[in-house]
C-alpha cells in the first residue's frame, strides 16, 4: 500500500510503501481498547484547563500569574420541575453505548 502523508520534521509532503499488514498496525496503534477513555479528556490536558496550564507554566517560568488569574463562574442550567416549581437538580446522565 502507498500512501502520502506530511513529514513533521520538514513539514514536506512525502509518500511512503508498505504492505497492507503493516500499514493496518500503524493505524490500529491509534485505536482505544472499548471502555478506555483518552488521557487528554481529564485533567490538565482536559480543554477547558488551558488557563491552568498557562498559570503552571508562568509559575515554573517565575513569571508573574497575576494577568491570568481571573476565575469565572460557569453558567449553570436550571430547570424547574413541572409540578412543584422548585429547582431540579442533575443526579447522573446516561448515555446509549
Amino acid at each position: 500500500m502507498t500512501f502520502r502523508y506530511t513529514d513533521s520534521q520538514t513539514r514536506q509532503p512525502a509518500t511512503r510503501t508498505l504492505p497492507v499488514v503493516q500499514f493496518s498496525w500503524l493505524i490500529l496503534q491509534h485505536v482505544l481498547p472499548k471502555g478506555l477513555q483518552r488521557v487528554r479528556d481529564y485533567g490538565l490536558l482536559h480543554g477547558s484547563a488551558r488557563t491552568l496550564r498557562l498559570n503552571i507554566q508562568l509559575m515554573l517560568l517565575g513569571l508573574p500569574t497575576w494577568q491570568l488569574s481571573v476565575k469565572t463562574e460557569p453558567l449553570k442550567a436550571t430547570r424547574d420541575c413541572p409540578s412543584c416549581q422548585q429547582a431540579m437538580h442533575c443526579v447522573g446522565i446516561t448515555r446509549p453505548r
